[in-house]
């Protein structure tokens, strides 16, 4: 299957443009027109909604965060060519680029272009499985009557719309599953459409480390190395049976996802996990008094989003 990422036009599978309207992305793969799980992930969010509300920056690096002590809450891509990444503590992003602009993040306005992403997305199909403010998992099997078109171009017709508008981009993965969705969907970004079929998945997911599959951490990745498996192809090559014996429950989902095979189906109605509240402080504090002021806020936004989505909990920390 080949065609334009823009206008949706078939194209030839030899050509660089599209004959249609001269785009040069385009979407080439053989099992495209058969695939239907995806995994959406908007680019850089926050940073780029920043951006999208103020021109002036739009070419500079833009760290979304604040604080001396504070991290990087999102960096946009110029930026993270200067090593800038989510989770970095403020001052060695400011050292790693003294002339970022940094923007103290604004929360509600973030969540306002999440939700109405997340509407267009129901758009699409019911069948979607958020992740975050800013990535979900969708199914459209089934959907192409509604649509009137395979759901690789209603992907792609999806990402047009939603730079259009919401001034954002967002980065596609199409696969036969959620692991593979999931993957592939980093394979292009910024403003990406990465497609990945199940049968080339063994082939492309072999040279890669164990710790590539989700859930796998460091200590979990040095483990596996210890018993001689480093890489997927490792992986690959061990008898389930073997696996499970090592691991239980966890070497047969390993087997698996090593050869790109995942039956979790997307879930709309998946449980939230938690519901938290942090914050950064600029200097330490050692008394109890001010630290309780702190807590009891925390413990109040906790309380007020449990309370707004009608949640409640079982375990407190």
């Amino acid at each position: 299957m080949n065609f334009c990422r823009d206008c949706l036009a078939d194209t030839d599978d030899r050509a660089t443009r599209c004959s249609a309207c001269r785009s040069p992305r385009l979407v080439r793969h053989p099992e495209a027109a058969s695939l239907s799980i995806a995994h959406i992930d908007c680019d850089a969010f926050y940073a780029t909604i920043e951006k999208r509300d103020d021109p002036t920056i739009a070419d500079k690096p833009v760290i979304v965060g604040g604080g001396k002590r504070g991290v990087v809450a999102a960096a946009c891509y110029v930026a993270r060519t200067y090593g800038i990444r989510s989770a970095m503590p403020m001052f060695e992003a400011r050292q790693r680029c003294p002339d970022a602009v940094v923007i103290k993040p604004n929360m509600a306005k973030y969540v306002q272009v999440g939700r109405e992403v997340r509407r267009a997305m129901f758009d699409l199909t019911p069948l979607v499985e958020p992740l975050s403010i800013d990535e979900a998992f969708l199914d459209l099997t089934g959907t192409e009557r509604l649509h009137g078109m395979c759901p690789a171009k209603v992907l792609a017709r999806f990402a047009v719309k939603v730079e259009r508008d919401f001034g954002i981009t967002v980065s596609i993965g199409l696969s036969a599953n959620k692991f593979l969705a999931k993957v592939a969907s980093d394979l292009d970004k910024p403003r990406g459409f990465a497609v990945l079929g199940q049968t080339e998945a063994p082939a492309f997911l072999a040279e890669k480390p164990v710790g590539f599959i989700y859930g796998v951490g460091a200590v979990s990745a040095a483990k596996l190395a210890g018993d001689g498996y480093r890489t997927i192809a490792d992986l690959q090559r061990a008898d389930e049976r073997d696996l499970m014996r090592r691991y239980g429950e966890e070497g047969a989902r390993l087997w698996r996802l090593a050869r790109g095979i995942d039956q979790r189906t997307v879930d709309p109605e998946r449980d939230t996990k938690s519901v938290s509240a942090e914050t950064t402080f600029e200097r330490d504090i050692g008394e109890f008094r001010p630290l309780e002021q702190y807590l009891w806020e925390l413990t109040e936004r906790v309380s007020t989003r449990l309370k707004a989505n009608a949640l409640a909990g079982s375990t407190v920390t």
